[in-house]
């Protein structure tokens, strides 16, 4: 979503407990709305604002395929990824989306697929050059942005950044530092980096070009979502190094604005 129309689904809670709710933000306050169909976390998500969103992959708590579009008011199961995976990164919208990268079944690992979705289906598409898990992804189904992740072999968080085009993956100019399991938001001309792990506060801008050090994020947390663009953003939830975090910024072109948000 944006900075002022957002939505969070699932994940963990600090009990460690995957979890089916759903959260719409308006700008000023989060609100309790229903709840997905299946209860998953690592999952991968798309969509333009808080009224239409997709969510697809993730952990429930075996691997899962499952897809489902929101409508501004309950999720439908739709058709499946031809690949169950999680960890995976999204872009898009919920009627034109991108799924790339994330981790399969152990005995496959990290996978470079990618698969397009046109409002109906998912068709695989070229693969990323680098297979990972747990990158930032961001922009549309025809171009988007893939930067850093986790690999293995050999293992650890990278800083690769790799541009689609809508048919391949090109490898672009490196992040300033390698990290993973990061927000992110903006497109492939424009985009924003913010926080990753282990638990950190990193916060790093793309021109089209390069990445360059940007201000940190005030609470350091990794597993975090995103949403809005380059120059207002939000970062949401995570995990910091005290546990899951509620924590809420917004990010205004120079910095984070940590702000106090309430919960119905």
């Amino acid at each position: 979503g944006i900075q002022t129309a957002a939505l969070a689904f699932g994940g963990e809670t600090p009990a460690e407990a995957q979890t089916a709710k759903t959260e719409s933000y308006n700008g000023t306050a989060w609100f309790e709305v229903n709840d997905m169909n299946t209860t998953r976390e690592s999952a991968a998500g798309a969509g333009a604002d808080n009224t239409s969103g997709l969510v697809f992959g993730g952990s429930s708590p075996t691997l899962t395929a499952n897809t489902e579009l929101w409508n501004g008011y309950t999720w439908t199961e739709v058709n499946n990824l031809n690949t169950a995976k999680r960890n995976l990164a999204g872009a898009g919208t919920s009627t034109a989306a991108l799924s790339f990268g994330g981790f399969g079944d152990p005995g496959v690992g990290y996978l470079a697929i990618t698969e397009s979705w046109n409002g109906t289906s998912w068709t695989e598409v070229g693969d990323l050059n680098t297979a990972r898990g747990n990158c930032g992804g961001v922009g549309t189904n025809t171009a988007a942005l893939a930067f850093g992740g986790f690999r293995d072999p050999p293992p650890g968080p990278i800083d690769f950044t790799e541009l689609w085009n809508g048919s391949a993956w090109t490898e672009v100019n490196n992040m300033t530092l390698a990290n993973n399991s990061m927000g992110g938001a903006g497109t492939s001309t424009a985009a924003l980096s913010f926080g990753g792990n282990s638990p950190n506060t990193i916060t790093q801008s793309w021109n089209g070009t390069n990445w360059s050090n940007e201000t940190d994020i005030s609470t350091g947390r990794g597993t975090l979502g995103g949403a809005g663009t380059q120059t207002s953003a939000l970062a949401i939830g995570g995990e910091a190094p005290t546990g899951m975090t509620g924590a809420t910024e917004e990010w205004d072109g120079t910095g984070f604005i940590t702000r106090t948000i309430t919960t119905t």
